[in-house]
């Protein structure tokens, strides 16, 4: 494919080096030419009252009316805090409000603005989620904020319409993965966003039973599942770019979700993968750039619910060890136009499955070894995927040690020259492209 499209999906992977974020499906940059978007808090608001470094902030919030303004200073300020009325809370990156190492430093139980000031610390407690700042109010926007060195970044709960832009959550880097707590944690939240934010050294990105959500143009890394959903649908995650986590973006339970120009980079390991999905249906996944994953795509029991199907267009699966992993014989599942290079392997069911009950249809390979007589960009026979290897792998998983060895390699080598140790096929692509969907 070229043109426009071709052209924006090499700029995805362009932007993994540069830092910059592209809109699905447009070249453009999603941060402004200054920097990114979390490294420039808001301007102050006009008309508000100005509070000095160190003044009571506890007893500011209580004297304020609905709607009024207030302007931090540079310096420190003290939590925990309470924001329980409709008002405007500013401050610059280095006015800083600092935990008092127990709970959570800021409440908001109202329709209230923070901006661009700095929450540092939390409480330590798990059974009591401390976190920077909890929301459990309506209409919350949370603007330019840095939330660092908290158990929990973002805690919100049972809440609709909140907004998370520009935001920086740092977590604790030298606590183990599975120890911190969540950067973004959204419980029951619906018709929220969560948009142009960076988050590092967090557990989790979780969005838990919360339909209506849009996730787009974020920087996760160095956490453990970049994106996580459950029971969550009717859900948008788009334009991020997910790098050295464990898992990318893991699909639970959910329905009905954009999975939409996404890159996903670096998950490796043992249980590294780019975006898995269980028992979740009802998948668009589109131009999304797989790049140096242990797994790009993995899938299990999806879809379950009778009517439900996932597609997977124009994606680019590169430099992983496995491009797709089946869990199980899948059907249901249609993969069009996608790109499959320099993987060590392709695709893998594991069990003794195939993937023949997919559609695959115009999906380009970098093994395919056919032919394109009337040059019309596909293959004039089908591609067929066969691995001797690959099949002894998906059934004894245990063998994946040896991939990459000589042993491996003369199995496959044996298979080709034999017709009795011939494999039987795992997936069928009867129009393969010839060219790959993206430019080098």
């Amino acid at each position: 494919m070229s043109g426009p499209r071709a052209t924006a999906v090499a700029a995805i992977c362009a932007a993994t080096a540069l830092g910059v974020l592209v809109r699905p499906g447009a070249v453009s940059r999603a941060v402004p030419a200054g920097g990114e978007p979390w490294t420039q808090p808001p301007a102050a608001p006009a008309g508000g009252r100005v509070l000095p470094p160190g003044a009571d902030l506890a007893a500011a919030l209580a004297a304020a009316a609905p709607g009024d303004v207030l302007l931090l200073s540079p310096g420190q300020y003290a939590g925990p805090l309470e924001v329980d009325r409709p008002v405007t809370l500013w401050g610059p990156r280095d006015a800083v409000i600092r935990s008092a190492g127990a709970g959570t430093t800021i409440r908001v139980t109202a329709a209230a603005t923070l901006m661009g000031f700095t929450v540092d610390g939390s409480g330590g407690r798990y059974d009591t989620m401390d976190a920077a700042v909890k929301v459990t109010a309506d209409d919350v926007v949370l603007d330019g904020l840095r939330l660092s060195g908290a158990l929990f970044g973002l805690l919100a709960e049972r809440c609709h319409r909140l907004t998370m832009r520009r935001c920086e959550v740092l977590g604790v880097r030298d606590e183990a993965v599975g120890m911190r707590g969540d950067g973004i944690r959204l419980w029951e939240v619906r018709g929220s966003t969560v948009e142009q934010c960076r988050v590092e050294y967090g557990r989790d990105l979780v969005i838990w039973y919360s339909p209506g959500n849009r996730i787009a143009h974020n920087l996760v890394e160095r956490g453990r599942y970049g994106t996580h959903l459950m029971y969550s649908h009717d859900n948008e995650i788009v334009g991020n770019s997910y790098r050295d986590n464990l898992v990318g973006i893991f699909l639970m339970y959910s329905r009905r979700l954009k999975v939409e120009g996404n890159l996903l980079a670096d998950s490796s390991g043992a249980s590294g993968m780019g975006l898995g999905l269980k028992e979740s249906g009802d998948i668009e996944a589109a131009r999304n750039v797989f790049l140096r994953n242990s797994i790009g795509l993995f899938l299990d029991t999806s879809p379950l619910q009778r009517g439900c199907s996932n597609r997977f267009t124009e994606n680019v699966f590169r430099l992983g060890q496995v491009g797709v992993v089946f869990h199980s014989s899948p059907t249901r599942n249609h993969f069009e136009r996608n790109s499959f290079r320099d993987n060590a392997q392709q695709v893998r069911v594991d069990g003794r499955g195939d993937a023949l009950g997919i559609e695959w249809t115009q999906n380009h390979f970098d093994d395919y070894a056919g032919y394109d007589l009337d040059g019309d960009g596909v293959g004039d026979v089908p591609y067929e995927l066969r691995s001797l290897s690959g099949q002894l792998i998906g059934r004894r998983p245990e063998l994946q040690f040896f991939r990459g060895t000589l042993a491996l390699e003369l199995i496959d080598v044996a298979a080709r020259v034999s017709p009795l140790l011939q494999p039987r096929a795992i997936l069928v692509d009867r129009r393969p492209r010839m060219a790959p969907a993206e430019t080098d």
